[in-house]
């Protein structure tokens, strides 16, 4: 049976990140994509990427042969499970507009992984359109807070 390889996938979605699905491939399929690659237009960065890709799966295999060969089995790697965290003081509540600072720089992440990948247009203008609403919500806080401010002086 010809060993099977993994390779991350960027899937579609709503802009909100998550965990990749993985794809198993033969080892035909990914020369395939390799030669698919050179003939496509994707940059340098977009090929190295899924050349890494790419590599890191193969020395996970190379590693995992090396333990059937050493030990005459599968050995599969156990992963220990994270100690329960520990229940901490709440933290302090983020105030709505720092939540909002964060969100967008998120959005603006997630926007410039689509680009790297050559997604980029697909969802420049849903991840814009977020963006600018969080930005409008920003305003409103700001001029509440700044209505506030001027009514606190005023009575002073």
């Amino acid at each position: 049976m010809a060993s099977q390889k993994q390779m991350e996938v960027v899937t579609k979605g709503t802009g909100f990140r998550r965990r990749p699905k993985t794809i198993t491939y033969t080892p035909g399929t990914c020369e395939l994509l390799r030669v698919m690659m050179k003939e496509s237009k994707l940059t340098n960065i977009q090929q190295r990427h899924i050349m890494d890709i790419m590599k890191r799966d193969l020395e996970k295999e190379k590693q995992r042969l090396q333990n059937i060969f050493a030990t005459g089995k599968d050995m599969e790697e156990r992963k220990r499970k994270a100690p329960p965290a520990r229940q901490k003081a709440p933290a302090p509540e983020l105030d709505r507009f720092e939540e909002l600072v964060k969100e967008i720089q998120e959005r603006k992440e997630f926007l410039a992984d689509m680009e790297a990948l050559g997604q980029g247009k697909q969802y420049r203008g849903i991840i814009l359109a977020e963006i600018s609403q969080k930005l409008r919500e920003m305003e409103d806080i700001d001029h509440r807070r700044s209505e506030e401010l001027r009514k606190g002086l005023a009575t002073t």
